[in-house]
């Protein structure tokens, strides 16, 4: 979403209109069981310091609530605080000063000290200040197989991409369908962000998303991803289903066999009651190259009037960061904490994969850090152009991809 100059110009800041002080909105789009069970834990800790979460969820992911959240900030009705992704999709919002500064907050709690990897606080950091709060590490880079449905077919469990690809005929000859994938682009979009850093490797991962090298795109490393971005689609056929949550609940009860997702998908394992290493595996890198992007999310709290509500904003942002939250949140979400100073024994062998490549520094940046939204909402499109067009070659798809690429900022 663009916010022209002209818009921003004219946009006057109100109070949050919050009933009293500590009554505090927030919203998210947190909606699935699992994400629901995790926002809880936030919930019950804001109202356990006496004051009053207002849960303002919004189903339908990313791309449907924050068009809503930007519209309410600009319209001058802005929550108490809301969710996104860190990285670049709040530049235009802190740029036209919509956004509060954290910064005092940062420094009273040593959150230059605690967030790990650094680069989560340098992504709520623009022009020396602080303007969000991180809250977990989410990667893409997982894929999920279900141990019933590859019992069923009478094959063994993959343990890469090209072992997965050699056992979806049984699957598909068993009535099973190889590959879960919602319908909504941002699903399209990312799964083919893992395969390209599993299968083109980090370095032209880097060269394509960090240093916008079209060339890249076009050469053999991204070719053969696109090829087997095209084979992914045909093991996908036959699932018809929308949500990403959806998709995961098939894997659940065995009518796919696997799904590329985040590791958010592990809180939908978890609401199922579903052990990991016994009901369901996960493949960090698909297997092929073990290692975590970390995007994740974090919270920003829009400039408001009332200083009481500053107060209490400042408060959450404070809390969100706190050992106790970080662990209750993050193992019911699925994710990682943002500090290494916490108690997290009881985690499953899925999360502690996770913990092993963030403690050795198998770490890249989030996609949504590295390029801007609009360039993302291009790829979204074009990948989900791709999946539901079976005519396109991924030959076009990987011409149309590298021109978004030459073209990105």
């Amino acid at each position: 979403m663009k916010l022209t100059t002209k818009l921003l110009a004219a946009t006057a800041i109100v109070g949050a209109g919050a009933a009293h002080a500590t009554d505090l909105e927030v919203m998210h789009w947190w909606t699935s069981g699992g994400e629901a069970n995790a926002v809880s834990k936030l919930a019950e800790a804001w109202d356990a310091t006496g004051n009053k979460w207002i849960d303002g969820a919004i189903a339908g992911g990313g791309d449907t609530a924050r068009p809503i959240m930007v519209s309410r900030i600009i319209g001058g009705d802005p929550p108490a605080a809301f969710q996104f992704n860190h990285g670049r999709q709040a530049e235009e919002l802190i740029q036209a000063g919509l956004l509060m500064d954290l910064t005092d907050v940062a420094e009273a709690n040593h959150w230059k000290d605690i967030v790990n990897p650094p680069s989560l606080l340098d992504a709520c950091t623009v022009d020396g200040k602080v303007y969000c709060a991180p809250i977990n590490i989410h990667s893409w880079q997982w894929m999920w197989l279900s141990d019933a449905a590859y019992a069923k077919a009478g094959v063994p469990v993959p343990t890469n991409w090209e072992e997965f690809a050699a056992t979806a005929p049984a699957l598909q000859a068993a009535g099973i369908t190889p590959l879960a994938m919602g319908g909504q682009s941002w699903q399209q979009n990312g799964a083919f962000g893992v395969m390209a850093l599993a299968l083109a490797g980090q370095d032209a991962w880097l060269k394509v998303n960090k240093d916008k090298d079209a060339t890249v795109v076009m050469g053999p490393e991204y070719t053969k991803v696109f090829e087997a971005f095209g084979a992914a689609r045909e093991f996908s056929a036959g699932l018809n289903v929308q949500d990403w949550n959806q998709a995961t609940a098939a894997v659940i009860d065995g009518t796919a066999g696997a799904q590329i997702m985040g590791d958010w998908a592990q809180g939908e394992f978890a609401m199922a009651g579903k052990v990991a290493g016994t009901d369901y595996e996960c493949l960090p890198g698909l297997g092929d190259a073990a290692i975590l992007d970390t995007g994740g999310d974090a919270f920003y709290f829009p400039v408001n009037s009332d200083p009481a509500i500053t107060a209490a904003q400042k408060e959450l942002a404070a809390l969100l960061l706190s050992p106790a939250v970080q662990v209750s949140f993050n193992s019911a979400k699925g994710s990682l904490p943002i500090r290494g100073d916490v108690d997290l024994t009881t985690v499953n062998e899925c999360t502690q994969k996770g913990l092993d490549l963030l403690a050795a520094g198998k770490v890249v940046p989030a996609g949504t850090e590295l390029l801007s939204p609009d360039t993302v909402t291009q790829l979204n499109d074009l990948m989900t152009e791709f999946w539901s067009t079976p005519t396109m070659t991924p030959a076009e798809v990987q011409k149309q991809y590298a021109d978004i690429i030459a073209s990105a900022t």
